[in-house]
């Protein structure tokens, strides 16, 4: 295999670039079923049930455009793939902690990392494509 120069992009494969993507829409769906069950337990109208589930959606829909955009214009990168996980690791905090201890403190810290990372990650594509990198 021939090295690579300094300037070289490595073009990541649509599956590879996808797979985050994938991930996180499948706990989309599960996070949507979970919110259906609660909502009949929770008919007393204690919990704001639509509330936290839309919440929890805000982010990610930032992250499916990124991609949307990213995959087409062949800017979707080892960086972009990294930070996608990072990004999908975060998501999983914050369900993780939301349906465990529900710690406000430690659930909006996820919540920071993710929006971090989600920013750093359009901040990269953006420059990218403005800077014809």
């Amino acid at each position: 295999m021939p090295a690579l120069d300094c300037g070289e992009r490595i073009e990541m494969s649509a599956q590879i670039v996808l797979l985050p993507v994938f991930v996180l829409v499948g706990l989309t769906f599960v996070l949507l079923l979970m919110a259906g069950k609660r909502q009949g337990a929770d008919m007393g109208g204690e919990t704001k049930t639509k509330g936290i589930a839309l919440g929890l959606f805000e982010l990610p829909f930032l992250f499916y455009i990124l991609i949307a955009l990213a995959l087409p214009l062949r800017h979707a990168d080892l960086v972009i793939v990294m930070l996608s996980w990072v990004f999908v690791v975060t998501c999983f905090a914050r369900v993780g902690i939301f349906a465990t201890s529900n710690d406000e403190r430690q659930r909006s810290l996820a919540w920071l990392a993710g929006v971090l990372v989600l920013f750093a990650m359009w901040i990269y594509f953006a420059l990218r494509i403005l800077l014809l990198i």
